[in-house]
């Protein structure tokens, strides 16, 4: 392990953002305790149904506001595709190319699941499963993975994206929801937001990459702001709390993205900003948490796309037991649930890793020849 610290080490560029990357990180593990903690697979004469413990404890919403960490994520994708696409134009790589080795990088993990779910889904219902049980494992498998095709199109307007104010996108998204809520308009031009939502965040990753927008003074008035209008748009203008969607709730502040969650998510862009000196000194003194972070970012689609199936994997070898086991099988209506949901989070991590070590190949890139494209690898560990 000490060799392997000392190796990631060395071959970091020195110009290398380490904060960056440890936001990254940080989202993706927000994703994935998110859903490990918000969704419940409750065992109900041999089938299996969904649901949330925000649905019987919404005093739980609390957690989504630390465990939603999208927009995050979102900052961080524009400021890497921004810098990626300025050193490609530099390098007179054309806009085609630049885009094909971007996008190549999402679609490759893609593969594997879609080939073992089909066999899974297959495979199950020829033994005669339950179709409805089936179906929503593979809901829960298939759901997280709306980020894919939104971010691939976000990545494809990066050098618009790279120009435009966030207040454009926030401009779309306001409108809408007035429209929607407002005006009692029709929810279907609300299906902007997906785009409109999370171009907000990812326009401000782009000013982020020209060196704009990233000082303490602009942090706190994004962090200070964003809070506020939150606090305003749930309290008095009826958004829910949480900032996730809630099984059977009227309105989800996801589906499509609200005011209220870009509102929050720019808050959140506003803390990762005061966040980033304190990252950077922390990753400079320490070569093992700087290892961890560029190890998660190597595998960050591999562990995106099968955290899901760790956390079902427990679950049905969890059924083989018989008795519907607290935490893992029952209905989520409890503190006590909570608890012992959090102790079933070891064997999820587990069976994460047994999925990472399977299919963490499909998440390597390809060999590349220019900076502008060569993603983070333990032998060049560049611009992801």
């Amino acid at each position: 392990m000490g060799d392997l610290v000392s190796r990631i080490s060395a071959r970091t560029p020195p110009g290398r953002d380490r904060a960056a990357d440890a936001l990254r990180a940080l989202a993706i593990l927000g994703v994935v305790l998110g859903h490990w903690l918000v969704t419940a697979l409750v065992a109900d004469s041999g089938t299996l149904r969904t649901t949330s413990p925000l649905k019987y404890m919404p005093g739980l919403a609390a957690a989504s506001w630390l465990l939603q960490t999208m927009a995050v994520f979102f900052l961080v994708g524009g400021q890497m595709a921004a810098q990626s696409h300025a050193r490609a134009r530099a390098e007179g790589i054309r806009y085609g190319r630049w885009l094909r080795v971007r996008t190549a990088r999402l679609a490759r993990p893609v593969v594997a699941v879609a080939a073992v779910w089909s066999v899974v889904v297959s495979g199950s219902l020829a033994a005669g499963a339950d179709p409805d049980t089936v179906r929503a494992l593979a809901k829960l498998v298939w759901g997280p993975l709306w980020f894919l095709p939104v971010f691939a199109a976000l990545t494809a307007v990066t050098p618009l994206a790279a120009r435009l104010h966030p207040a454009w996108p926030l401009a779309v998204v306001a409108l809408t929801d007035l429209v929607r809520f407002g005006l009692g308009g029709p929810a279907w031009p609300a299906w902007a937001n997906v785009m409109a939502g999370w171009m907000v965040p990812y326009c401000l990753g782009a000013a982020w990459a020209r060196g704009r927008s990233r000082g303490r003074a602009t942090g706190w008035g994004l962090l200070a702001g964003g809070a506020a209008a939150t606090a305003v748009l749930v309290v008095w203008g009826g958004y829910p709390a949480a900032m996730v969607g809630v099984p059977g709730a009227a309105v989800s502040n996801q589906a499509p993205p609200t005011l209220a969650a870009v509102a929050f998510g720019l808050a959140q862009c506003g803390a990762a900003s005061l966040l980033l000196g304190p990252l950077r000194r922390l990753l400079g003194r320490s070569p093992a948490a700087w290892a961890a972070v560029a190890l998660l970012n190597l595998s960050a689609m591999t562990v995106f796309l099968w955290h899901q199936t760790a956390m079902i994997a427990v679950t049905a070898l969890g059924m083989l037991s018989g008795a519907a086991l607290p935490g893992l099988h029952t209905v989520p209506d409890s503190p006590a649930w909570v608890l012992a949901r959090l102790a079933w989070h070891p064997a999820f991590a587990l069976a994460l890793l047994v999925c990472w070590a399977a299919f963490r190949l499909f998440d390597r890139p390809r060999a590349a020849t220019s900076p502008a494209r060569t993603p983070l690898t333990p032998s060049s560990p560049s611009e992801a």
